[in-house]
């Protein structure tokens, strides 16, 4: 089949994702044969370096072949089963594992399979612990700026107007702190402050992305902000929600970011926890927390929350594979170096008159654009200019992002650096 029959044949059944279908009628839609590495390959033969690990989760690559070979072992033995009153070894090894390698307050684990469920389950989490000592805390905080996904729960703790403001009327109604990514981290702890005085003895929790608002323009700020941030929440009994779903992995240069130091009272984790091979997602949270709920069925006090692929077998196979390659070919060590080739890669952008800032956090760069309107579209046109040239980026706005698989070769990477250079050097 070629590109041109299968585009076609999508635009009359298919309706994508975060796109206004109506700029497929010039908008190229390319049909995908398959991929391997950090390559895709079109049904005319066409490839594309896929520098944004299809929107941050194939951080091994496409077809990656231990992976590969871990979930066709557990496809023929157990594809899926009911994980209410049932369960598995890949899950139960899955869990011993993660509860290992995060913080040692985290020791219980809940599934779900997505990342916009693990933010749900937090949120509920939070909320009903309270509920069952009998306080409704019924404010979430969380920082300006921020994404956290796209169920209503979810949706209404972020803040980019872009995906939320239409759908205000059936929201939670959540309160929004200053981001130390776009003010000084003292101002934004002065501001959390305030805040949590004005609403004195409702507020739940709090939620951040740490390091990295990767879905708000890839704003950046330090670590130190966190660690102030969990000292005031202990002393006023808020929740810590570490929403790494993006930057968990060792997108950043970590595998966690919020580690011994910080210790958050839940981590949501998904996207690379599968190395983009399945949806997965799990929430991991204190034994207190857990206790909390723990009691006679007719005191009423069980989390009542499911979903149907629950501790799904295939993503535990494949998350449990995913950490063999952590661990076996040390690869946060080894994403060191291209840490630092992204570093002096970027460097060259910050001569450019029409770029206003370049930043990075591990692996994952970006280079901010200044003096275009939004109706100039520039994202669509760096977009298409570099799908032209054999390589997958989709800025944010007037934000163009790398966040490649770790598998990427200096050369490769080279040559997405190169081509976004040429799309920017090129606007008019």
């Amino acid at each position: 089949m070629t590109n041109q029959a299968l585009k076609e044949e999508d635009l009359k059944y298919i309706w994508h994702p975060c796109s206004q279908m109506k700029d497929y009628e010039t908008l190229p839609l390319v049909p995908i044969k398959s991929g391997k590495g950090v390559y895709l390959t079109d049904y005319d033969g066409n490839e594309y370096i896929d520098a944004i690990s299809s929107w941050w989760v194939n951080i091994f690559g496409h077809s990656n072949e231990y992976i590969n070979s871990r979930v066709k072992e557990q496809l023929d033995t157990l594809e899926h089963v009911i994980f209410a009153g049932f369960t598995h070894e890949p899950a139960v090894r899955l869990s011993k594992r993660l509860i290992n390698l995060t913080a040692s307050n985290l020791q219980k684990i809940f599934f779900a399979d997505n990342g916009s469920s693990a933010v749900e389950i937090a949120l509920k989490m939070a909320f009903q612990y309270h509920k069952n000592d009998g306080k409704v805390k019924d404010i979430f905080f969380s920082l300006k700026n921020s994404y956290h996904g796209e169920t209503l729960g979810a949706l209404a703790i972020g803040d980019v107007e872009l995906y939320k403001d239409i759908y205000k009327d059936i929201m939670l109604k959540t309160v929004q702190v200053a981001s130390p990514s776009l003010v000084d981290e003292d101002e934004a702890i002065e501001d959390f402050k305030k805040k949590l005085k004005e609403h004195e003895g409702r507020v739940s929790a709090i939620i951040i992305e740490p390091l990295v608002q990767c879905a708000g323009y890839m704003q950046m700020y330090d670590k130190s902000y966190i660690k102030k941030l969990k000292a005031i929440c202990e002393e006023e009994g808020i929740f810590l929600i570490a929403d790494e779903i993006a930057v968990g992995f060792g997108r950043t240069g970590e595998l966690f970011v919020c580690d011994e130091e910080i210790k958050p009272d839940f981590l949501c984790l998904s996207k690379g926890l599968t190395g983009g091979y399945l949806p997965l997602s799990v929430v991991l949270t204190t034994n207190e927390v857990y206790q909390k709920f723990y009691c006679d069925y007719s005191e009423g006090k069980a989390f009542l929350h499911s979903h149907s692929y629950t501790g799904n077998p295939l993503g535990c196979a494949a998350a449990n594979a995913t950490l063999d390659i952590f661990e076996n070919e040390n690869i946060i060590e080894k994403n060191r170096a291209k840490v630092k080739k992204l570093e002096e890669l970027l460097e060259k952008f910050k001569s450019l008159l029409n770029v206003k800032e370049v930043r990075q956090r591990g692996l994952i760069g970006a280079v901010e654009l200044k003096g275009y309107k939004p109706e100039e579209r520039i994202a669509l046109k760096v977009y298409d200019y570099a799908l032209k040239n054999g390589v997958l980026l989709r800025p944010l706005g007037h934000v163009v992002y790398f966040m490649p698989p770790f598998v990427i070769t200096d050369k490769e990477l080279e040559k997405v650096v190169q081509v976004a250079y040429e799309a920017i050097t090129t606007l008019p």
